[in-house]
């Protein structure tokens, strides 16, 4: 049997499932009755009495799959479940002053359209120049974990080398209400992707997630569910080049690289994704000049072709429904249209050929 990697903290795509605690806990047969928040603080580390309060009014406290207050007293055989923030390894965090662009903000949370290259925590090889650097700056009284740990207002993230919306909570109310939203799945969530090869129509890509046994760094993708993470995306498709496809993605769960182990495994790799095999040539002719317009497709989008374009949820507090949408940052908009031409063009004089 083999052994199961150990997860890590990295900059990964829609890893909100590792930012939040998920706990299950059975009351023992002798317990006496003892309120509920007394009760987790003795018997979990991460804990506090506000975070407790706070999981109780979002409805993450849980007793026998009903939803408690925090002065519920427990008995015995009770199955307790609780959502809470997972206490982040970085001990500090110092202010940077990086513009970020902000679509929408109010007293509760803001929703920013992150540039692509742009890291969202600290962590090993980069300690300065993050989302969380320039959110501690531009921001004041974040919720933080414990200590003065810092991890303000992460309550999910997206990769490195991915644009797009992501929302920012504010206070720890809000922090925890949005956390519930992403655990029941009652997030809408949508991104772009360009992946090699001639998609048609719409489908799902369904099989569990979970770091590869050969490299950490990646996830595979195991159908027979023994390991990993379920994990389920919806697609289809916007536009067709010929070699390459414009899909929408639409997420059911938030699994590390999702989107990008999901395509890699029904062969249509993310367009310039290193990671994933996307960086090469995976469609298309032999003749030098599709290889020089492909290598100059690669240079403008030096990165995999994903961007988080639209985000709706429930306003934590007012309880509105918020939704939002990013453009096509540049360079895929760039490259798009380059795709266009050619398919217009060359492919359409090859096929009528």
């Amino acid at each position: 049997m083999k052994d199961t990697p150990e997860q890590e903290w990295d900059d990964s795509d829609e890893q909100e499932d590792e930012l939040f605690e998920h706990l299950r806990i059975v009351v023992d047969k002798g317990q006496s009755p003892l309120r509920i928040d007394k009760f987790l603080m003795n018997r979990t580390e991460n804990a506090s009495r506000n975070k407790i309060q706070n999981s109780a009014e979002a409805g993450s406290l849980r007793v026998n799959d009903k939803p408690v207050k925090s002065n519920y007293k427990v008995k015995p055989s009770d199955v307790i479940t609780l959502v809470l923030p997972r206490e982040p390894r970085d001990t500090e965090v110092y202010p940077e002053d990086i513009p970020i662009n902000i679509v929408f903000e109010d007293d509760h949370l803001l929703v920013l359209d992150k540039e692509p290259g742009m890291v969202v925590h600290p962590g090993y090889g980069n300690y300065t120049g993050t989302l969380v650097n320039a959110l501690v700056f531009h921001l004041n009284n974040l919720p933080t974990g414990r200590n003065g740990e810092s991890r303000p207002g992460l309550v999910h993230r997206i990769d490195k080398n991915t644009s797009g919306l992501m929302v920012i909570a504010k206070t720890e109310k809000a922090m925890t209400k949005i956390a519930k939203e992403f655990f029941d799945r009652t997030i809408d969530r949508k991104y772009n992707a360009l992946v090699w090869g001639d998609m048609e129509g719409e489908g799902v890509i369904e099989g569990h997630i979970g770091r590869s046994y050969k490299d950490r760094r990646v996830m595979d993708v195991f159908v027979d569910g023994e390991y990993g993470k379920h994990a389920l995306t919806r697609y289809k498709v916007l536009e067709r080049f010929g070699y390459v496809t414009l899909v929408e993605c639409k997420l059911e769960t938030g699994r590390t690289h999702q989107i990008r182990a999901h395509f890699k495994h029904i062969g249509h790799p993310l367009f310039n994704d290193e990671t994933y095999g996307g960086d090469k040539i995976l469609k298309g002719t032999t003749f030098a000049k599709y290889k020089a317009f492909v290598d100059n497709c690669f240079k403008i989008i030096p990165r995999q072709a994903l961007h988080a374009k639209t985000l709706g949820f429930t306003h934590p507090e007012t309880g509105e429904e918020l939704f939002f949408e990013a453009d096509l940052p540049k360079d895929f908009s760039d490259v798009l249209e380059k795709w266009r031409n050619y398919a217009a063009t060359s492919i359409g004089e090859q096929f009528n050929s």
